[in-house]
């Protein structure tokens, strides 16, 4: 027997992600349904050769049955449904920050915390993009030698902000005259320090959330975050660059092995071959790349990463799939 499944906000940018990676990681489905706003209700979206319609979200079909309910939809969408779901017994993997910070509401990367899961059921919340390709690099380093403090600067695709930011940046690349309505500046041909609103103490909302999901997902408040994060000119792949001060000396090949052998991270460091990752060749794909590895030419303690993943699959889609497949893993596991 497969899995009832049904996909909230199916037709936007995660939503369709969802749907191609169920399909390319072949999750056992008995049943799909798409859920979507009066907006998008009606249309017929295609998955494994068979139209689907979408349908009207509604809390009453929220209380039917499913063995999973992935939501794609934003933080207002998953306030009023996702505990209607939940409350009728049904396991939701949440995309949006709305339910992150909630204490008794897992956040999860499969790969770091999924033991938590076990025997787990209701609102299950997925990472931040920025937040998940950074713990996926920085976890290992973290449990083996321990960390004191992050310096990280991201370079985020426009494809987290949707559809309208990936058309802005298509249309300002072909005409320079094209104005900006997505963002407070023109995306093409430039960089923009400015991701989500900014809180009194000047950091953005985006910057920290990387602080405290960091935190959270670690289970160590005492790491001190310190986040810049920036839009570029990219369509899919976020990029960041990570200094990590380390709790004891270490080397740089040692660092090498622990994090070319952990699960989900792919190791591209010859960089005099001109072998590291770049956000082109990450899209499209489910893992987290790592290059660049150095230490610190001043602090014996401390190295700098790169770190590259597609922010619309391991950083947003894949994850929450791997989320399912985790607790698929645990039940047959007994």
């Amino acid at each position: 027997m497969g899995l009832i499944v049904g996909i909230v906000g199916a037709t936007g940018a995660v939503g369709q992600k969802m749907l191609e990676i169920l399909k390319s990681r072949n999750i056992p489905i008995e049943k799909l349904r798409l859920f979507a706003s009066e907006r998008s209700a009606g249309k017929q979206v295609k998955f494994d050769n068979i139209e689907i319609e979408v349908e009207l979200l509604t809390k009453e079909v929220m209380k039917e049955k499913f063995d999973y309910l992935l939501f794609a939809a934003g933080g207002a969408i998953s306030e009023v449904y996702a505990p209607v779901a939940a409350e009728a017994g049904n396991i939701v993997i949440d995309n949006s920050s709305h339910f992150r910070m909630v204490d008794k509401i897992p956040l999860v990367v499969p790969e770091i915390n999924g033991h938590i899961l076990k025997g787990y059921k209701g609102i299950i919340a997925n990472p931040n993009c920025s937040t998940t390709q950074m713990v996926m690099a920085i976890a290992p380093l973290h449990k083996k030698y321990g960390i004191e403090k992050v310096v990280v600067s991201t370079y985020q695709a426009v494809s987290g902000s949707g559809y309208r930011a990936i058309e802005e940046l298509k249309n300002q690349l072909q005409d320079e005259n094209y104005p900006n309505k997505v963002y407070t500046r023109k995306i093409g041909r430039n960089c923009i320090p400015h991701i989500d609103v900014f809180n009194e103490n000047g950091f953005t909302k985006e910057e920290l959330k990387m602080v405290y999901e960091t935190h959270k997902i670690l289970e160590d408040d005492s790491i001190e975050i310190n986040p810049t994060a920036v839009r570029i000119p990219v369509f899919y792949g976020h990029s960041e660059s990570v200094y990590v001060e380390l709790k004891e000396e270490v080397d740089v090949e040692e660092i090498k092995n622990l994090l070319g052998s952990t699960e989900g991270i792919v190791l591209e460091d010859e960089p005099w071959e001109n072998k590291y990752p770049t956000p082109l060749e990450a899209a499209g794909t489910d893992f987290t790349y790592v290059g660049r590895i150095r230490k610190d030419i001043f602090n014996p303690k401390a190295i700098s990463l790169w770190v590259v993943a597609d922010n619309l699959r391991k950083g947003a889609a894949t994850n929450a799939i791997q989320i399912l497949e985790k607790m698929e893993n645990i039940k047959m596991e007994g």
